[in-house]
């Protein structure tokens, strides 16, 4: 059986924020902080905050902007968080299944197909903005899907990779022959704005990505296999949840009280040189034993679509991959323009870059984040 990638769609948000733009806004909080908890920091009951910097961002994250769906309230230094007013499910879309439908309808234009020709629909991202009905069951119920199936599911940062996986199984499975997986990220809404460590990673997106069986026609990509894999770490972690309501009764602390702090676990929260330490070797060890056992080197891959997490930890996983010396152009980056953008960012890369790919040519999607969790499917163009 073939199974192919056919073609993808990209949604990006009508709002860029420029680092100097977001520095000037967490700049400001810096000092008005500062100046709120001047006796508790002159007593060293807190710790004064310090001032980021465009410069300093770029360096450590390779990060020059980011697309949002709100941007007011994000540079509002009072506020710092997207401002997303309620929508009345059933009556209109959700924010998450707008942004999906955008990206799926260019998806299935590129694949010269309709909506209800589809026979599952897969919603993979980081986070979701409830826990049901699906957004996956949403979006199919908006595009006129009335066959079928869909389901929402979470790996973090490698949700495509692994909702890419789900697809190819579901078809050999026999559970359809045509399967789209979306990568809907409101990021913005899940990250500290006030925290300097990480209040610049992430921007928001939407991809889609159409899964086929090709039969004896192949077109776009022949997915020739994937490998996933996943080990327990709390490096990267965002305890924000439905039993933080429950938890906060049994506590001293009233509901979200942490929130308005500079840093808080109810948020997105990681250690960064862990994970750069820990991360690194695991994605490139696994992309390699996944070459390896399709009987391929690194300098066989004429691209590799890595996840958009760091631009230093790009640069490192292509060359223990293909070599010291390997062409930066092998790994495509779109994390200048777009920041993070979680589960979504390998699409993007591959959405965007696939100049010089010719027929039989192969490459690697590649996802990695929290869990840890490392996707990677090897790919061939037809």
């Amino acid at each position: 059986m073939t199974i192919c990638l056919t073609a993808t769609g990209l949604y990006t948000p009508p709002f860029s924020i420029s680092n100097e733009e977001l520095v000037t806004a967490f700049n400001q909080y810096v000092d008005n902080y500062n100046a709120e908890n001047a006796e508790a920091i002159a007593k060293g009951e807190k710790v004064a905050l310090e001032h980021s910097s465009a410069e300093f961002i770029e360096k450590v994250s390779g990060i020059k902007s980011r697309y949002v769906t709100e941007k007011s309230g994000i540079l509002d230094p009072k506020i710092m968080s997207p401002i997303i007013p309620a929508r009345k499910l059933g009556e209109e879309l959700s924010i998450m299944a707008e942004m999906g439908v955008k990206a799926l309808n260019q998806a299935l234009d590129n694949a010269e197909l309709k909506g209800e020709e589809l026979d599952a629909i897969i919603v993979a991202s980081s986070n979701f903005q409830r826990a049901y009905p699906a957004i996956a069951i949403e979006i199919q119920h908006a595009i006129g899907m009335t066959k079928g199936f869909a389901y929402d599911m979470n790996v973090a940062c490698s949700a495509a990779t692994f909702g890419i996986a789900q697809a190819i199984g579901s078809i050999q499975a026999g559970l359809g022959k045509r399967i789209a997986v979306l990568n809907i990220e409101v990021t913005t809404a899940h990250v500290n704005w006030r925290n300097r460590d990480s209040h610049f990673i992430f921007g928001d997106v939407a991809t889609a990505s159409i899964i086929e069986e090709c039969g004896d026609s192949p077109k776009g990509y022949e997915i020739i296999n994937s490998k996933l894999y996943t080990q327990f770490s709390t490096n990267i972690k965002n305890e924000l949840g439905f039993l933080d309501r429950a938890e906060s009764l049994a506590s001293d602390k009233p509901l979200y009280h942490d929130l308005n702090e500079p840093v808080t676990d109810k948020l997105f929260l990681q250690e960064g040189r862990k994970v750069f330490k820990e991360v690194c070797p695991a994605v490139s060890n696994l992309i390699n034993e996944h070459l390896k056992e399709n009987n391929l080197q690194g300098t066989d891959v004429k691209k590799m679509w890595l996840h958009q997490a760091n631009i230093n930890m790009i640069d490192l996983i292509l060359r223990s991959v293909v070599g010291k010396d390997a062409d930066k152009s092998l790994a495509p980056t779109v994390i200048q323009e777009y920041g993070n953008t979680s589960s979504a960012s390998p699409m993007i890369a591959f959405h965007k870059h696939q100049e010089n790919m010719q027929s039989g040519d192969l490459g690697v999607i590649c996802s990695f984040g929290a869990g840890y969790s490392i996707g990677s499917v090897l790919v061939k163009k037809v």
